[in-house]
């Protein structure tokens, strides 16, 4: 019995900027836990909250699942972006368990399809499978910033 509630734990790995995300999607009523805190005692901002339900909302599984999350570096808009890749991350896992037959009946994506293919094709055009790559350029020497230098002065 052990091994089926292991079975029901879905994780994807989210990264953005410099943070990296660790999540952990269980069976439940929708609590989102970062680090020990509400989701609304982490992130102050509204911007980032709804940026950690996106994928969620997007699949119409927020209520379905408790979601667990570990993260650390960067900053809040970071971390945030990490988390939202980590969650549609252990979706795709949650889709490839659940297969055809389960999907069709709780009605949770569009009827067309394996299950697979439909939680990833919503997922992958709302743009949350994507890494975002993106990162700040690092200072050069003798420069102020990374490519900002010092100001032309003729006398």
């Amino acid at each position: 019995m052990a091994a089926a509630k292991q079975a029901a734990n879905y994780y994807g790995t989210g990264r953005r900027k410099t943070s990296t995300a660790r999540v952990y999607l269980t069976p439940g009523t929708g609590n989102i836990v970062i680090n020990d805190n509400t989701l609304e005692q982490y992130f102050g901002r509204k911007t980032a909250r709804m940026i950690v339900r996106q994928p969620l909302e997007a699949t119409n599984l927020l209520e379905k699942f408790d979601v667990k999350v570990t993260v650390a570096g960067g900053g809040m808009n970071g971390q945030a972006g990490a988390i939202r890749h980590g969650i549609a991350r252990a979706l795709l896992q949650y889709g490839k368990a659940i297969g055809d037959e389960d999907q069709s009946e709780s009605g949770d994506t569009t009827s067309s399809g394996s299950g697979t293919l439909t939680l990833r094709k919503i997922l992958r055009t709302a743009g949350y499978l994507t890494r975002d790559a993106r990162q700040v350029e690092r200072k050069k020497v003798g420069l102020h910033k990374a490519r900002k230098g010092t100001q032309y002065s003729k006398r």
